[in-house]
């Protein structure tokens, strides 16, 4: 069964003894195309899940037009698929929504040791990085000049938004 699964528990907890269905005979890359096209359409699908499925749908894609060269496509499903590098406990905090999208797409370009060392850098410093950090530190990743200490420093930095800020209206 490639897609209906919902339905099909749907009826049976109805207690209905069939359903309507269509039978194709499809290649298991077929399948999968079809499969994720099927489960992206949920209402609530989490940025991990999302990650995983575009990631599967290229690559069945890839096998199919035998291509294993990187396309051109959409931006923000290439983003999805970077968050595939992530290491799960950093994906986490993504689908959780402690760490915003756009940070956590950057962050997947550190190496997993990197991104280890900043997952305890987070716990002990009780927040997440901003964009503009998660830029930094990817930047020093390529350098090959990412250690522990400056990831430290980098988190440390007082961000835009925890700056305070005081309003005098006019009148």
């Amino acid at each position: 069964m490639v897609s209906g699964h919902r339905r099909k528990l749907a009826s049976e907890l109805a207690g209905r003894d069939t359903i309507p269905c269509i039978v194709r005979d499809l290649t298991d890359d077929e399948a999968v195309i079809i499969m994720v096209d099927s489960n992206l359409q949920r209402e609530r699908v989490l940025p991990s899940e999302k990650a995983f499925a575009y990631k599967m749908k290229l690559d069945a894609m890839r096998r199919q037009a035998g291509r294993p060269s990187k396309e051109n496509g959409n931006t923000q499903i290439q983003r999805y698929i970077r968050l595939t590098n992530l290491i799960p406990e950093i994906l986490d905090m993504v689908d959780d929504g402690r760490i915003a999208f756009r940070p956590a797409v950057e962050l997947s370009y550190l190496a997993e040791k990197e991104q280890r060392i900043l997952y305890d850098a987070m716990g002990h410093a009780d927040c997440t990085p901003s964009l503009a950090q998660a830029i930094k530190m990817k930047s020093f990743s390529r350098e090959g000049k990412l250690s522990e200490a400056v990831i430290r420093s980098i988190m440390a930095e007082e961000k835009p938004n925890q700056k305070e800020q005081f309003r005098i209206p006019k009148e």
